[in-house]
Order: structure tokens, then C-alpha cells, then sequence
């Protein structure tokens, strides 16, 4: 029986009812009627129910993934959408600068090298609860983490209670890895590189819309892209594809899809910014959007040559709406790492603000973990990917986002320990266009092009 996953709407009204509850909807007299009718709550880890739904309870599911949209939203007002709006709230927004320096290739390489390295760090143990994380580390003395996960030496009663995640391990233990896997935390850098070579910086969202309908393969879509791909075959355009019966609007996936727009506009995160809010809101809204705008603006200040890591995340917070659920999660993120000596405890304390509240794919908790693992790692690069990692809840996506930014600041590959980048032997794997194959020195090489385009 074919279950797809992250679109059926009978598997959506659960992940809808507790977003309803994080931005200021009151979702009590719907939930009854779901549950009066059968109804379940999402599925916790996976993205669909294994059973399928009856035509009926189907048809209600649709119903009321829409009645919940229509429900008014008490914080409307401090987070918005449009960019203007988010503008108006946001004090400190970057000014433009005169002129942009442009990072040499080696940095944007180490950038895309980094970015690899902290997602294939993460595959491993992706869909683990944190005691997973750190019982798995724990059994082959690799913690706190400072390298690769491996299966050597971890007892079978470990490894049946918290199993690696089945379609990474294969490909991203220690033992063996050969080369950076196909993941779509890469697939969408790529992805966007090719829309900068075609529509240079003015595209439109309209154009990563159907630069993905030519160019991203359905099945390498998840959560909020998945749902934002069926709207577009739907005939549903953008923004609209943001909205429409997903609730995963403010998840991690626009974050994930920012870097090219920051390494693109070094020394300029206003712009960073505004180019991925358009990129974004093809799939997100509100603090989702926020993501990927605070993770663009913080690599365009790495790009133009930041002083260190703190001024860098100081100018992506700049371009998060003040009183936002973002603004408030980072800046308790960047208190509890320069408070916490020890990284868990920093960990312990954000997870007892957000586990219970929040899928483990939300933007807001993923978002303040990057940001602690940042600035308590000081910029380090083992030190940020190996805390991001170690956090738990989007593993791989967390620890690419901070690779990403900790490779560019060290400037260099050769800066990166041999240990993170000799296993990628300089090759990725990958769906998009002609990339499969391609090496981070070329792909930097094509970064720097588009840095440099007028």
C-alpha cells in the first residue's frame, strides 16, 4: 500500500492543530469535531499514518485544514509576512553598503565543504530522540562529539532501542562513507545555484517555482516543499502554495534552501535577506520565513568579511521581526550559550522550552540550536557542527547550517580537520540538473561566479 507522505490530509490536520496553537489560533472546537469523527494525531516521526484514511474522514480532514487556516491569528500583527512589514519591525535592519567585498573561492569552498560535512554528520542519527543522540555517541566514546558517528563497538540492545536512520546509514557512518551522499539540505544550495546562473538576483518567487517544477524530482521534496509542489500542480500559485493546507509553513525547509543567497551577497545581508524572503515564501510563512532570512543575513556578513561569529549573528538577528517567536527563541539561545559552560546543558534548557511544544522540524527550536551551537562553539568549526549535531531534532539540517557558516569564517579547506574532509573525497551525489558528481571546488568556483555578477 502506497502511503505518501507530508500530503495526505488526514495526516495534516494534527501537524495543523499544533501550529494553530503556536501562532495564536485557537484550533479547541475543530480539534473536538476531528476527534468526535476518529480522528488521529499526526504521526510523530514519520509523514503519514500507516493506515489509510476512510473517504469520509478524508473529506472532513480537508474541510477542516481549511476552516483552521480561515481562524484568526492574536500575533498577526508581529509576524508578519510581507517584507515590507517585517522591515518596519525589524530596528536595526542592515544598511546597504557601498561596495561589496567578494570571499575568495577557498572560502566559499570551505562554506560548501562545511555545509556537507555538518549534514552528514546529522544523517545518522536524523529522527532520534536526544537521549538517542547522545546514548549512541556515548557507547564508542565519541562524546562529546568531535567526530564521526559509527556502529563499531555499539551494543546490539543500543542500536535496537535507537536504530540509525535507514536510509543514511548505509551511506554516513564512519565506516562507511565515500563521498557526500544525495540529501536535500544539499539538494537545495544546488538548486538554487542554477536559479542565480538563470535569473540572476532579480528572480522572482514565480521562477524558483518553476525552476523546481523543470528541475527538483517530487520525491526529493518534504514537508513544506512537498506540500507547496502538489499546490503548484494544483494550479494554487505563489504565495498562496505557502498557505494552502500546510502546516509545515514554519519549518525548517526555507532555511535550508538560504546559504546560496547569503555567499551571493557578501557584505550586504539586507539583500541576502530579501532574496531569500522571496525565495521563501513560495513554502513559508512568518517565522519560517524568518529562518531563512536571519541564516542568509548571517552568512552575507560572514561573506564580507565579519570580525567573528557573534557579529555575524548579531546582523542575521537584525533582520528578524522584534517580538517575533524567532526573535525571542535566538536571543535566549545566545543568552543560555554564553551563561552554559557545558554545551548539554545549554541543550537540556532548550529542549525543555520546545520539545513538548514543537515538532522536532520547527524552524523556531532548530533555528536557536544553530545559534547556540555557534556562538558557544566561538565559531570553531568541530566545535559548531559537532554541537548543532548534538542537540538533537533536525540533526543533519542543524549541523549543515552551522558547517555552513563555521567553514566560512575559517576561510579555507585546508582550515577544516583532514578527518571531516577526506571521506568526501571532494564528490557529491545528487537528483539536480547536471550536479551528480560535481566537486565542492567547482561548485565554489560557480558560487564565486554569481558573488561577482553585476
Amino acid at each position: 500500500m502506497l502511503r505518501l507522505t507530508w500530503v495526505q490530509p488526514e495526516d495534516l490536520v494534527g501537524h495543523e492543530l499544533r501550529q494553530a496553537r503556536l501562532d495564536g489560533r485557537e484550533p479547541s472546537r475543530i480539534e473536538a469535531r476531528w476527534r468526535a469523527a476518529g480522528g488521529l494525531d499526526a504521526p510523530e516521526r514519520a509523514g503519514a499514518s500507516p493506515q489509510r484514511a476512510s473517504r469520509y474522514l478524508r473529506l472532513l480532514a480537508e474541510d477542516l485544514l481549511d476552516e483552521l487556516a480561515d481562524l484568526p491569528s492574536a500575533l498577526a500583527e508581529e509576524e508578519p509576512t510581507d517584507l515590507e512589514r517585517i522591515r518596519a519591525r525589524c530596528p536595526e535592519w542592515p544598511a546597504r553598503p557601498p561596495a561589496r567585498p567578494v570571499p575568495a573561492p577557498s572560502a566559499l569552498e570551505a562554506s560548501w565543504l562545511g555545509r556537507a560535512v555538518g549534514c552528514l554528520l546529522g544523517k545518522p542519527v536524523e529522527k532520534l530522540p536526544l537521549e538517542g543522540v547522545r546514548a549512541l555517541a556515548r557507547a564508542t566514546g565519541n562524546w562529546p562529539l568531535s567526530t564521526w558517528f559509527t556502529a563499531r563497538g555499539v551494543p546490539g540492545e543500543l542500536l535496537a532501542a535507537h536504530p540509525w536512520n535507514r536510509r543514511s546509514a548505509g551511506t554516513s557512518l564512519a565506516e562507511n562513507i565515500d563521498g557526500m551522499p544525495e540529501d536535500d539540505d544539499l539538494n537545495y544550495p544546488l538548486l538554487n545555484l542554477l536559479l542565480l546562473q538563470r535569473h540572476g538576483r532579480g528572480f522572482t518567487t514565480a521562477d524558483v517555482a518553476g525552476l523546481w517544477l523543470d528541475e527538483l524530482p517530487p520525491g526529493r521534496a518534504f514537508t513544506a516543499e512537498r506540500v507547496a509542489f502538489r499546490n503548484l500542480l494544483s494550479g494554487i500559485e505563489p504565495p498562496l502554495t505557502a498557505r494552502h493546507r500546510n502546516p509545515f509553513r514554519e519549518w525548517i525547509g526555507a532555511l535550508i534552501r538560504a546559504d546560496v543567497h547569503g555567499w551571493t551577497n557578501p557584505g550586504d545581508p539586507a539583500a541576502a535577506a530579501e532574496q531569500a524572503h522571496r525565495d521563501a515564501v513560495l513554502t513559508h510563512t512568518a517565522n519560517g520565513v524568518y529562518a531563512a532570512m536571519f541564516t542568509a543575513a548571517t552568512l552575507a556578513a560572514a561573506a564580507g568579511g565579519a570580525p567573528d561569529v557573534h557579529a555575524c549573528l548579531r546582523t542575521g538577528r537584525a533582520v528578524v521581526p522584534t517580538g517575533s517567536r524567532l526573535a525571542r527563541a535566538v536571543d535566549d539561545a545566545l543568552d543560555l550559550a554564553a551563561e552554559h559552560r557545558d554545551f548539554d546543558d545549554v541543550v537540556d534548557a532548550l529542549h525543555a522550552r520546545y520539545a513538548a511544544t514543537h515538532h522536532w522540524v520547527h524552524a523556531v527550536p532548530n533555528t536557536a540550536l544553530i545559534a547556540a551551537a555557534l556562538a558557544h562553539a566561538d565559531g570553531d568549526f568541530t566545535g559548531s557542527v559537532c554541537r548543532a549535531v548534538s542537540g538533537g531534532w533536525d540533526t543533519d539540517s542543524d549541523g549543515a547550517a552551522a558547517g555552513s557558516v563555521a567553514g566560512l569564517l575559517a576561510g579555507d579547506p585546508g582550515a577544516l580537520p583532514d578527518r571531516w574532509r577526506t571521506p568526501l573525497k571532494n564528490r557529491l551525489a545528487t537528483s539536480v540538473a547536471d550536479f551528480d558528481g560535481t566537486g565542492f571546488d567547482t561548485l565554489a568556483h560557480l558560487t564565486h561566479l554569481e558573488a561577482t555578477r553585476s
